[in-house]
């Protein structure tokens, strides 16, 4: 059964002892076509190969995503074509297994999460530190086999100590979220004392970008246009938590800010209603920073009000190997993501069918510690 995350976290794995290499086979979590929660079954597979720079994974907990996991497993992914059959899970955490050759960043038995976007390394923009921008960027789980399984396999600089004090849960919760909401507000200039409203901040990166805001000094608003999620919300210590469809969104805006308007507009969503009442809360020099479009994409732009008020959009990819660090950096200043609920691995399809009901506040994941999924494997 599922485990509402309120109090102690599962403990991390052990490596394992691998002096003569990763065990030739795995157990991990597949499915063979597109389709409902269903298809998922527990198989073996042959684990994957550790190469020089290489740092092998024994996973402890990964998230489920709505976009990288649930649309990923349906078929309806908007920018990934995916080769049958396929393991799901990009934003993953565990501990060090084995080390590849020249591998000197970490050690076997650390505490580790993995940032799970793939890029070149050699490319211009990866060569400037926005490797979110390669031509060839992949993630984890979506391009390649993912971490619904007892290894993954990963290069070094993909990997990220963590801090103590941190459980496999949270680590997976913020190996991805984590560094896209980060490069959202390095991207944007966030400073403390700005207003900051997020749109779907009950989510799970709504949720963790709306912390983080609070934990950089922001003052903060929450939109959601759940009333029960907005209820939950209200732990994050935002100065409001309102409801973006309300009549009167904009008038309360402008009220808790002071009539100014908010300096930063979190949208991950995309829709175009919502989209819409931006402009009228939108403060001088405002900017609205995106990283997803799940309720449409196309939305209407008012460029008189935009360069008439100077202000900006952007679109932020995802995170990069810079905003992870900065990330973790915030981890150890005592950051911490918002958690909904875990799954053992073995009910990946109770933790799919739970995220495609929208009944969460925050980041479901699954974890492998103290969970007897051999039994349910089949060959």
């Amino acid at each position: 059964m599922s485990k509402t995350l309120a109090g102690a976290q599962r403990p991390w794995p052990s490596g394992g002892q691998h002096v003569d290499g990763l065990p030739s086979r795995m157990r991990a979590v597949t499915f063979e076509r597109f389709g409902g929660p269903e298809v998922l079954s527990i198989h073996e597979v042959d684990t994957p190969e550790l190469g020089p720079g290489e740092v092998a994974i024994r996973v402890a907990a990964v998230s489920v995503g709505r976009l990288l996991d649930v649309r990923a497993r349906s078929g309806t992914h908007p920018y990934a074509k995916i080769e049958l059959p396929h393991v799901l899970g990009a934003e993953h955490a565990g501990t060090v297994a084995a080390v590849g050759a020249g591998v000197e960043s970490v050690r076997v038995g650390d505490h580790v999460a993995v940032f799970p976007n793939l890029s070149c390394g050699a490319c211009e923009t990866c060569l400037a530190g926005s490797t979110e921008a390669c031509g060839t960027a992949r993630v984890m789980g979506v391009h390649t086999w993912g971490a619904y399984a007892d290894y993954t396999v990963v290069p070094q600089q993909n990997v990220f100590a963590v801090p103590d004090g941190i459980g496999p849960e949270e680590a997976a919760a913020l190996a991805l979220s984590g560094p896209v909401a980060q490069n959202q507000f390095d991207e944007s200039g966030l400073v403390p004392g700005e207003w900051v409203l997020v749109y779907g901040a009950s989510s799970a990166l709504g949720s963790l970008t709306a912390a983080l805001a609070v934990h950089c000094g922001a003052r903060v608003i929450a939109a959601s246009r759940s009333a029960a999620k907005r209820g939950r919300l209200l732990a994050l210590r935002a100065d409001a938590v309102i409801d973006p469809t309300n009549p009167d969104f904009a008038e309360q805006v402008r009220e808790e800010t002071g009539g100014k308007g908010v300096d930063l507009v979190v949208d991950n969503l995309g829709d175009p209603a919502i989209w819409l009442r931006t402009a009228e809360i939108l403060g001088v020099r405002g900017r609205v920073v995106t990283s997803g479009a799940f309720l449409g994409g196309r939305v209407e732009l008012d460029l008189l009000t935009l360069y008439s008020r100077s202000q900006r959009i952007i679109g932020v990819r995802s995170g990069n190997l810079r905003s992870a660090r900065r990330l973790w950096d915030a981890v150890a200043d005592g950051f911490r993501p918002v958690m909904d609920r875990a799954y053992p691995i073995s009910q990946a399809v109770d933790a799919h069918h739970y995220l495609e009901g929208y009944a969460n506040t925050g980041r479901v994941v699954l974890t492998t510690a103290d969970d007897d999924w051999t039994a349910a494997a089949t060959a």
